[in-house]
């Protein structure tokens, strides 16, 4: 008998809300229904300032925006619900991880911050909605991120080849997969949160559409060995960043340092670059051996990326997700539905071998029907 789930994600990129619904009857998960919804403008210029300018919010304006968030995942569930065909009452649960605003795991005291208000999804749908998911890993001594890789293992996992897991969303992150081994992970860097920025900046357009306009441009060397001595990437695992570390203020930063402005696409194709050596560098580092990379996330997408990670890394098997049966676009989404049965089944949901938690624990906050 089929077990449907929701899963809502909304990532870095803040390009929309993922949507799926899911059968997770068997180890296999059965996509059923995915779709992406536009966040309003409004709110989406509101989400921004939080992010962005997080000195400058108001107690009263975070709790607008945290309600207004709410509302526009219960909107993407409806939505998705609505293309499945499947009767509300038969889904089990919604998993939704919100909008990260802010991500400090080496704070004192460590936090994060999602909003997106659980209990309108709750109240919207009727139906069980299981969120905030990262606090739980970080009281237990953990980043809170990345959380898919337990996922990760749970469906990717071969008993016979050595596979990773990369998604390329605002920020990259790599989930490591031996064969027959214990599963481990961590934040790369930045992923396509950068280019995004520089894109918008300079054409006017939210994404660089298949790294064309990087693939134009020449890489600036020197500039990106300076880029690459940032040192969160010097940093050992357990690691995870967010656009508090990688973001439009520390582009200008570099750029200022650069005494002149380049050629605009030299910009983007560096920043491509920039992505492309941090995944590569930390995959040597800390995976040499592994054969398959399964690549998921917007970045996916982007042929001019994937082509130079082929490069990066020559003799290793570069393709998406959708060559292990999921399309690389929901597979985050999909993540959190997955999460929010391992907690209403009263199962872990993180790895403290990623996360550096001092064990498993479940995670998130249950908001019944």
């Amino acid at each position: 008998m089929a077990e449907y789930y929701v899963g809502l994600m909304s990532g870095t990129s803040m390009d929309g809300i993922d949507a799926v619904l899911v059968d997770l009857q068997d180890s296999s998960p059965k996509l059923i229904a995915a779709r992406v919804l536009d966040w309003p403008a409004d709110l989406h210029r509101r989400l921004t300032a939080l992010i962005e300018q997080p000195g400058d919010i108001s107690l009263a304006e975070l709790g607008r925006v945290d309600a207004a968030a709410g509302e526009a995942f219960a909107d993407a569930a409806l939505a998705v619900i609505r293309d499945s065909g499947v009767d509300r009452a038969n889904v089990r649960a919604i998993g939704s991880h919100g909008q990260t605003l802010f991500h400090a795991p080496g704070d004192t005291p460590p936090f994060t911050h999602q909003c997106g208000d659980p209990n309108r999804i709750a109240q919207r749908t009727g139906i069980t909605t299981v969120a905030d998911f990262r606090r739980r890993d970080i009281a237990a001594g953990g980043q809170g991120a990345p959380l898919a890789p337990a996922f990760h293992q749970a469906v990717f996992a071969s008993p016979r080849r050595h596979r990773a897991v990369l998604n390329i969303g605002g920020m990259a992150n790599l989930t490591l997969l031996p064969a027959g081994g214990t599963a481990s992970g961590f934040d790369t860097g930045p992923g396509n949160v950068l280019m995004d920025a520089w894109c918008q900046r300079r054409l006017g357009k939210p994404f660089d559409a298949d790294g064309a306009w990087a693939a134009s441009g020449r890489c600036l060397d020197d500039w990106l060995r300076t880029l690459l001595e940032h040192p969160f990437l010097r940093q050992p695992p357990p690691r995870s960043t967010g656009r508090e570390t990688f973001c439009a203020d520390w582009l200008n930063e570099q750029l200022a340092r650069l005494g002149g402005e380049p050629a605009a696409a030299d910009v983007q194709r560096t920043l491509l670059e920039f992505t492309v050596s941090s995944i590569a560098d930390a995959l040597l580092r800390y995976a040499a051996d592994t054969e398959q990379l399964l690549v998921c996330g917007g970045g996916a997408h982007n042929g001019a990326l994937m082509r130079r990670l082929g490069e990066h890394l020559p003799g290793l098997d570069v393709s998406s997700t959708a060559a292990v049966g999921l399309h690389p676009d929901w597979v985050e989404a999909v993540a959190f539905a997955w999460l929010a049965k391992q907690t209403l089944d009263g199962r872990p949901g993180n790895l403290p071998a990623v996360t550096g938690a001092a064990g498993p624990v479940v995670l998130g906050a249950i908001h019944p029907a």
